[in-house]
């Protein structure tokens, strides 16, 4: 396993990108930061809780910010709660726009994870949030980046978290936090209820996740930190981490087996060998 980052804040939504660089967001700094094996760089304070990334059509970075969620275990956590909203980084300038901070009238409240199909319509995961002993619903949204549009897939799921589209474009996968359960949607803008297709075992949650080229599912797994890896048909195996807040998985190098993961409570960035290519994205930076 090789350390590509460290000290960073809560690091998540790794992004790799063509000039060997793994962009992340950290959730308790509030910032974006492009990471050089080694050296960081700050792309921009965007505040709030950015907390997944993608490069859209444009060649932008899109980000999931979920506002600000309680980080207070976290000692270099700061800036004040607010909404959640999905936002647009000009990596050239590292200026940041608003896209949406609501749906139908109805405000976004954690803004999780995101993707972008081979159309260029990105879809994204709202987690909820916990407050006053009370905790908001979770979903699944599509959208369009020129801000035109967005719309909710389904508004009453538990914690929906990682996102990624099957290498043929035609399913929508979510892992679902509090459940460690993966469920499948078609890749169609309309309302829909979700398929199961897996749970995994133990007492284990389920963050990000990466599609692999043979269509296997790998979910960053909490806890019990490791990969749990789902195949379409629901089989389960598990890689385990030493963190228990394995967060993210994202692929590249020149074979696309290079596994770069977020080790987000000890705040690492790391880089490892998998066992079979990632699924190229449909957009690199």
């Amino acid at each position: 396993m090789d350390i590509l980052a460290e000290e960073l804040a809560f690091p998540e939504g790794p992004v790799v990108m063509g000039d060997g660089s793994v962009i992340v967001v950290e959730l308790a700094g509030g910032r974006i930061t492009r990471c050089w094996n080694g050296r960081k760089e700050t792309i921009c304070e965007i505040g709030g809780g950015p907390n997944g990334a993608a490069i859209g059509p444009d060649g932008a970075l899109y980000v999931c910010n979920n506002g600000g969620l309680d980080l207070t275990k976290f000692q270099n956590a700061r800036g004040p709660r607010s909404e959640g909203r999905i936002e647009r980084i000009d990596l050239a300038t590292g200026k940041f726009e608003r896209l949406f901070d609501s749906c139908d009238g109805i405000p976004l409240e954690a803004p999780n994870d995101l993707v972008f199909d081979a159309e260029g319509r990105l879809w994204f995961t709202d987690l909820g949030k916990s407050h006053d002993g009370i905790r908001t619903a979770s979903g699944l949204f599509t959208c369009l980046p020129d801000g035109s549009s967005i719309s909710a897939i389904n508004r009453h799921a538990s914690g929906y978290n990682g996102i990624g589209i099957s290498p043929d474009g035609c399913t929508v996968y979510v892992a679902d936090t509090h459940q460690a359960r993966l469920y499948s949607y078609e890749r169609k803008a309309e309302p829909q209820r979700p398929q199961w297709v897996a749970t995994a075992p133990g007492a284990v949650g389920f963050d990000s996740l990466a599609v692999t080229a043979a269509g296997n599912v790998c979910v960053a797994t909490l806890f019990e930190g490791g990969i749990t890896t789902i195949t379409p048909t629901g089989q389960t195996s598990k890689r385990d981490f030493d963190d228990v807040y394995v967060t993210n998985i994202a692929f590249g190098g020149p074979d696309m087996r290079d596994a770069f993961i977020t080790l987000s409570s000890k705040g690492l960035l790391v880089k490892v060998r998998w066992d079979e290519p990632g699924l190229t994205l449909n957009y690199n930076g």
